[in-house]
């Protein structure tokens, strides 16, 4: 029997039972879907992670230090340290981030207010729409100074501010000196979501004036691992205790998500792929079905000399005809519901070429193997027994 009549003898077969064959179907189509789908957007949620740490750059170090009563660094320390491996080092700026109530007239919000040094907006490639950022004077002199990103402007001006206005932190007011340039749509959350002051009022408004976080920045990326190198042994000799300090880089944080991503996709495409495995079992069960429901026609081929591979193909032929119908269906509305899914949740999602060509493989691989015991049963069949059955 040639492949083109095989096929041929497949598709009268699936459209002679066009609700049994869709049946059987659907649980390919939802297996092959919902592979496509999950892996799609777990694709999104890691792109969406990785550009989101990328932007902090990749010649970025947080430093995380716990001073005690007899081993302590502070402000000046840190600066120094960094002017004097200025080789390596492009600079640093302390981070003392909180979240206040902030008001305008009778408007208020709670968004994230940070202390920084004067550096900040250059070793961040941030910029201004208008106005100038927080300036050495300031810090010096604890003047109430302070940027403001867009969504503030959105929130509490209603978009219309103007350099010299003023605002409320947490009770004190604060003159605004600039305007960050929006970067993020202004949404709440985003980078735009924030107010700069200088670090030294950050720390009065925190009671606190020790500074537990800063942010060094190499001058290359290729400089990011002696640095940390360098970092550390500079504060193993303060603290003499590795547990008073992390260092971490936005690469060892993409590693990480990686790797966590990874993990979690393979194991979203495991679960996924039970019901491809489901569903070849009902392939099997409903081949197994036709081959008893067609044991005279088998045994009418097989008098009029067909032969056993002749029948193998057949079944075989259908069984994966069936299987991957219903992958062809299952990619199509895996593609769809990625992107829908992915826009609901705001995540940039859309299926891979890998998860699509690996799903269209194993509906096929299932239905060549599950399809092989039923046909291996209908090439068995004795003739004369066949042609008796009613």
């Amino acid at each position: 029997m040639r492949i083109f009549q095989a096929f041929k003898l497949a598709w009268q077969s699936i459209l002679g039972s066009k609700m049994r064959s869709f049946l059987t179907m659907l649980g390919m189509i939802i297996g092959v879907g919902s592979v496509i789908t999950l892996l799609g957007l777990m694709q999104g949620a890691t792109n969406y992670l990785i550009d989101t740490f990328s932007e902090l750059g990749t010649n970025v170090l947080s430093v995380s230090i716990t001073n005690t009563d007899t081993r302590k660094v502070d402000v000046d320390e840190m600066y120094q340290f960094a002017e004097d491996n200025s080789l390596i080092f492009e600079g640093v700026t302390p981070n003392v981030t909180s979240r206040y109530t902030v008001k305008h007239g009778s408007t208020s919000i709670t968004t994230s207010v940070s202390g920084v040094g004067e550096n900040y907006l250059t070793l961040n490639s941030l910029s201004l729409s208008s106005g100038r950022f927080i300036a050495y004077a300031d810090i010096i002199n604890r003047y109430n100074a302070c940027v403001i990103g867009s969504y503030v402007v959105q929130e509490l001006f209603d978009g219309n501010v103007k350099l010299g206005d003023s605002v409320r932190i947490n009770g004190d007011t604060y003159k605004i000196v600039g305007i960050q340039q929006q970067q993020a749509g202004s949404e709440q959350g985003s980078t735009d979501d924030c107010i700069y002051i200088a670090y030294s009022n950050a720390t009065r408004m925190a009671g606190s004036a020790d500074i537990s976080s800063y942010t060094f920045v190499t001058k290359d990326a290729d400089y990011v691992s002696r640095a940390e190198t360098m970092l550390d042994n500079y504060l193993y000799n303060v603290y003499k205790d590795e547990d008073l300090y992390t260092i971490s880089t936005s690469a060892e944080l993409l590693d990480t998500i990686n790797s966590m991503t990874t993990i979690l996709s393979s194991v979203l495409g495991g679960i996924a792929g039970i019901s491809l495995l489901v569903a070849g079992i009902g392939i099997m069960n409903i081949m197994l079905v036709s081959v008893v429901e067609r044991t005279k026609e088998i045994g009418i081929r097989k008098s009029l000399g067909a032969k056993r591979s002749d029948i193998m193909m057949q079944f075989v032929i259908e069984a994966a005809s069936i299987s991957m119908l219903g992958g062809i269906i299952g990619i199509i509305i895996g593609y769809l519901s990625t992107g829908m899914i992915g826009n609901a949740v705001g995540v940039e999602a859309a299926p891979t070429n890998a998860s699509i060509l690996l799903a269209f493989g194993v509906s096929a691989a299932i239905g060549i193997g599950f399809g092989y015991a039923p046909a291996s049963k209908a090439s068995k069949l004795n003739p004369i027994d066949a042609l008796r059955s009613e």
